[in-house]
């Protein structure tokens, strides 16, 4: 089956409907499920498989099906693909091949640079995270010290920055590791990474940070950070749901979490995902390319969105979060006097994700705007608002139209 000329298409359908499918260049083929036009403006939560991504996995979800472990000709082709993946996705972090242990995902990527730097010491062991830290970090961190480990919540100010002071200071002998993303998932606030990472090397102390929601959108460098572990996750990266990826700096020891066989130079037992591994070192390779094009494409269209919303609702809107110092395609507002949740779900036709929620009459707050200090008004109407790479300007127009609407 040739897939050459695969793309996406979009054809009307009855009930104001559409299709969407895969298209071959002679317009020969089409598949695809009618679905409401919906406009999709949560990439931070996931992203669409790019068709360059699922072209290139096809061949290994059929005829090349082999392990990679074996000696024959299916297990070479496999262990050919599995270099190659290796390959594009250390190309794209700047580090080595071996630095690279591809995951199921990225929850278990950190769960594996947390306890597995844990694990490596008898005593109880100290860690310092940021108080806005996805759940995949807080989260083990959490069952860490349940077990007699220590953990240091280092906070943030309002628009979401660590202050590297503030990592410096609860170090002590038995701090095993310092914990701290990259941009935050909700406001898209950038940290000082690089600081940090200066701080826990001047300790001897490993640092670790998460990378899903930058990789893709913002230069990232494992070399110039400075490093020790870091987590990506494939379908932040226009990859398939289950694949990612743990850089374990050359020289830093890790236990294993899952034992069994010696795959990925030990760290991670378990037969590899070869088409899923594939996908992730094309989606690696795609963003390499595109870059530094498609960040200039998601600032302009976050800024075109956010423009339109101001023009209209004025001081109706709060920004949370930094106001440069963000992910390019991210944008965090509290509508005021709104509830975030009970504003989307008066518009089915948009796509995106709220930082509050009410259930049984009670209003849930997101933990990362409150370790903010962001005022609860503005919480309760928080919509985080994403935008990616297929979105189109007249879909930014068009979404601002709605909230609009909706707001007044």
């Amino acid at each position: 089956m040739n897939l050459s000329g695969l793309l996406f298409r979009e054809e009307p359908s009855p009930c104001g409907a559409s299709l969407w499918g895969f298209v071959f260049r002679n317009d020969a083929f089409f598949v695809g499920a009618a679905m409401p036009r919906t406009i999709y403006l949560d990439y931070n939560a996931t992203t669409p498989v790019d068709p360059r991504v699922l072209q290139a996995m096809l061949p290994y979800l059929q005829g090349e099906f082999g392990n990679a472990s074996s000696n024959h000709r299916f297990g070479q082709s496999a262990q050919r693909a599995l270099r190659i993946a290796r390959r594009q996705v250390a190309e794209l972090l700047n580090c080595r091949s071996g630095e690279i242990v591809f995951t199921g995902g990225g929850s278990e990527a950190s769960n594996h640079a947390i306890k597995g730097t844990v694990a490596r010491f008898p005593d109880p062991s100290h860690l310092v995270i940021s108080a806005i830290e996805h759940p995949a970090t807080m989260v083990p961190c959490e069952y860490l010290r349940s077990l007699g480990h220590e953990v240091t919540l280092i906070p943030v100010d309002g628009t979401g920055l660590v202050d590297p002071d503030d990592v410096r200071r609860p170090l002590r002998p038995n701090t095993r590791l310092v914990s701290v993303m990259h941009s935050n998932n909700e406001v898209g606030t950038i940290q000082p990474i690089r600081e940090i990472a200066r701080i826990g090397r001047e300790a001897s102390i490993l640092v670790h940070t998460d990378v899903a929601q930058s990789l893709g959108k913002l230069p990232i460098d494992a070399e110039d950070l400075g490093v020790d572990l870091m987590t990506v996750a494939g379908h932040k990266l226009y990859a398939p749901k289950g694949v990612g990826v743990l850089y374990v700096r050359r020289g830093v020891q890790l236990v294993s979490l899952i034992h069994g066989a010696s795959h990925e130079n030990g760290l991670r037992a378990g037969t590899e995902n070869v088409p899923y591994v594939v996908g992730l070192g094309r989606a690696c390779e795609i963003a390499q390319y595109d870059f530094p094009e498609s960040e200039a494409k998601l600032r302009q269209l976050r800024e075109r969105l956010h423009s339109r919303l101001r023009e209209g609702l004025d001081d109706r809107i709060v920004l949370n979060g930094h106001p440069e110092k963000r992910l390019p395609n991210t944008l965090n507002l509290g509508f005021l006097g709104r509830l975030g949740s009970e504003l989307l779900a008066s518009l089915p036709d948009l796509a995106a994700s709220t930082g509050a929620a009410c259930h049984d009459g009670k209003v849930t707050e997101s933990p990362i705007l409150k370790a903010m200090g962001v005022r609860s008004e503005a919480i309760h109407g928080a919509v985080r608002l994403s935008v990616g790479r297929f979105t189109t300007e007249a879909e930014i127009d068009e979404a601002a139209e709605m909230l609009i609407g909706a707001v007044s």
